[in-house]
């Protein structure tokens, strides 16, 4: 099993990294709200409508990317407390399949579906 973390720590700082680098691009080319209300203010509406929608979908990308780092760092730390697999809710066992989808579940599959209603 140690292997086993070991090999899961290392693969999560990985997607860590990868994450804080795909944000830190996507501060750097999409530019501040100011600079798109600028750009939209005298340009045709069609123009100032592109620019809205490509602002709002460099957003949401944005906050995927961030629930997804938190959700690593959750993990990371979790590993540390050897708690890793364990459910935050009920504390019971993170069915193996689903961790191995998404590394960083916090949630079983029943206490994911009870948050989501």
């Amino acid at each position: 099993m140690a292997i086993e973390l070991n090999t899961l720590r290392f693969n999560l700082e990985q997607e860590r990294k990868r994450l804080t680098e795909e944000l830190e691009r996507l501060n750097v080319n999409g530019g501040t709200e100011d600079e798109h209300q600028k750009s939209g203010a005298f340009g045709n509406k069609e123009e100032a409508a592109d620019a809205a929608a490509d602002f709002e979908r460099r957003i949401a990308l944005e906050t995927q990317k961030r629930n997804s780092l938190i959700g690593i760092e959750r993990a990371l730390k979790k590993i540390d407390l050897w708690t890793y697999g364990t459910c935050d809710n009920c504390a019971q066992p993170i069915d193996p399949a689903r961790m191995a989808a998404l590394p960083h579940a916090g949630y079983c599959k029943t206490c994911s579906s009870i948050r989501k209603k």
